[in-house]
């Protein structure tokens, strides 16, 4: 299993003093939706979410080629899940999951 953090989602009380915060340090964002404002830091996705519990902090995401099969196999290791995977874009869907301190982390791809 080749795995690679490519991006980390910060979940945010108030939009849009975040992406004011974040735009003055990465630029535009490149995705700029009510739900979601992304950007790119040399390839790194940094996301907010303004739909995310501010008190579980941000998770970084695993790029990985298929989400059930990492997911399942992470969760007989001992992990357990925050959320069940689902679709965020087309072709795209995201889990996240906890080791046993409770340090959260995500799972993304097909």
């Amino acid at each position: 299993m080749s795995s690679t953090i490519r991006s980390v989602v910060i979940p945010v009380s108030d939009l849009a003093a975040a992406k004011s915060i974040y735009s003055a340090l990465f630029g535009a964002p490149h995705t700029d939706q009510p739900y979601y404002v992304g950007y790119s830091a040399d390839g790194f996705e940094i996301g907010l979410n303004p739909n995310g519990d501010v008190a579980e902090g941000p998770v970084a995401y695993t790029d990985v080629d298929d989400v059930e099969a990492v997911r399942a196999t992470l969760l007989a290791s001992g992990a357990t899940e925050r959320s069940a995977p689902r679709e965020v874009a087309p072709g795209v869907r995201v889990c996240v999951l906890q080791d046993g301190d409770g340090n959260a982390f995500g799972l993304r791809g097909k």
